[in-house]
């Protein structure tokens, strides 16, 4: 679904958050995938502060520990641009916080790169996300790949010392940035959740 009439000559996001959260999971997914580069670049500007996002946006409190909640992704990459961020809440044996997420990015080129597994907390900024690279998880869902750290080989040159810094959109999208070793990349990413199954 096209919602240009929200983004020109300005980001109407709150019209735009209410059309996605109105849509069902297809029609958001397919809003997200007509996303490029300039698009993504300001609406990560205008989500600043917008919609507050929680570790609750990427999976549900009712989620069971080690359920895995899918995320598609779209990026501004020129090839490979959609992928999977798939997260899940840790044991309590494996969470060295509680305030903490985990999960690994389902892609193409896992092969190549490693599955890009990853810790997720809050952010030091307010109301945003950090999908940590830096920090290996401890634990995983049975079907996810071996867990892998991120300091070795192709993994290192794309996920290393990363963080992904996301900002909410609307109930199911949000919008990250990449930083490396603390300097903020011209690379986004918009994120739709899909309902996980019970």
């Amino acid at each position: 679904m096209h919602l240009d009439v929200f983004l020109e000559p300005a980001v109407d996001l709150p019209s735009l958050a209410k059309i996605l959260d109105e849509l069902g999971h297809l029609g958001r997914l397919d809003t997200i995938r007509g996303w490029g580069r300039r698009t993504q670049a300001r609406l990560y500007e205008a989500a600043q502060g917008f919609h507050p996002i929680t570790l609750d946006d990427f999976v549900p409190p009712a989620t069971d520990p080690l359920h895995e909640v899918i995320h598609h992704g779209k990026n501004t990459l020129p090839s490979f641009s959609h992928f999977q961020k798939r997260f899940c809440k840790p044991t309590d044996a494996a969470a060295e916080d509680k305030a903490e997420l985990l999960g690994y990015n389902h892609q193409t080129l896992m092969w190549a790169t490693g599955p890009g597994y990853f810790v997720v907390h809050p952010s030091e900024a307010s109301g945003e996300v950090d999908i940590d690279y830096l920090r290996t998880p401890k634990d995983k869902p049975t079907a996810w790949p071996p867990i892998q750290d991120n300091d070795h080989g192709l993994a290192r040159l794309v996920y290393g010392g990363m963080v992904d810094v996301m900002r909410g959109v609307s109930q199911h999208v949000s919008i990250g940035r990449a930083k490396k070793k603390g300097t903020f990349m011209d690379a986004w990413f918009v994120l739709c959740r899909e309902e996980p199954s019970a």
